[in-house]
């Protein structure tokens, strides 16, 4: 569902609602922070910095008021070892795609939130605040028709992944560059795209909110190997994607892999 509003944060608010206002609420603190230090003439560097810190320090505090049992997983914070041992851990990217953040005008970045419970992503969140829409995972935005003759494949704005060339070459994809790895996955999940995989390296929560939206909407999510995404392991390393309408997940994987996936 695309969310353009808050609902109050208590414990009778469901956690993919909470997911969503928080997002949303991080993505609005982060726009009155972007235009601020523009007018002001800041350099690119203190824009990224500022805007992390700021929305982590309010997602941190906000999850915190509202579910204080919880651990939480930041990119921007401190290893918080009760995520060891919870049953339930936020992972949150308070600012996905920073560099386009720092760019006047781009609007390809993100806020992701999501809540893991016991083995599984239960909630989910992904905001993209310059566009004024956060997608969850309750209700899930509808998978839309694919019309396209040719898969489109979305890939990052400045390298091209292996695992992307060896499915745009196998697939005859036409290809699309983009920012942050939530705008990414939005734009498979609303139907602008069709594949997007990448292999060169990320964490946890750079995929955790994106994965949650795309399952819930009936997208393929998985490791570019077809293995499960695995969240809230000791490592936040988690380094390779795949999201993709769920028929043509054989066929991307099999481009990747070829006959070692068979065998």
């Amino acid at each position: 569902m695309v969310h353009n509003g808050g609902v109050a944060t208590s414990d009778a608010v469901p956690d993919a609602h909470l997911a969503a206002q928080l997002a949303t609420e991080a993505g609005h603190l982060l726009l009155q922070v972007r235009e601020q230090l523009i007018a002001e003439g800041a350099h690119s560097w203190q824009i990224m910095d500022t805007g992390d810190i700021a929305s982590h320090r309010y997602l941190v505090q906000a999850l915190h008021d509202a579910r204080p049992d919880d651990a939480v997983l930041s990119e921007e914070g401190t290893e918080d070892p009760r995520r060891f041992t919870a049953d339930r851990v936020w992972i949150v990217d308070p600012l996905d795609g920073t560099n386009e953040f720092g760019e006047p005008g781009r609007s390809d970045w993100a806020v992701h939130v999501a809540l893991w419970e016991r083995g599984d992503l239960v909630a989910g969140a992904v905001a993209l605040p310059a566009h004024g829409v956060t997608f969850g995972t309750d209700p899930a935005f509808p998978l839309p028709a694919s019309t396209r003759s040719q898969p489109r494949l979305i890939t990052s704005r400045n390298r091209a992944p292996y695992a992307a060339v060896r499915v745009a070459n196998a697939l005859g994809c036409d290809a699309v560059r983009l920012g942050s790895a939530g705008a990414k996955a939005m734009a498979v999940v609303i139907g602008e795209a069709d594949i997007y995989v990448h292999d060169g390296g990320m964490y946890q929560w750079d995929s955790a909110a994106p994965a949650a939206v795309a399952l819930a909407a009936g997208l393929h999510a998985s490791r570019i190997d077809g293995t499960p995404l695995v969240y809230n392991a000791r490592d936040p390393w988690l380094p390779d994607l795949l999201i993709c309408r769920p028929e043509l997940a054989d066929a991307v994987l099999d481009a990747i892999w070829g006959e070692r996936r068979r065998a």
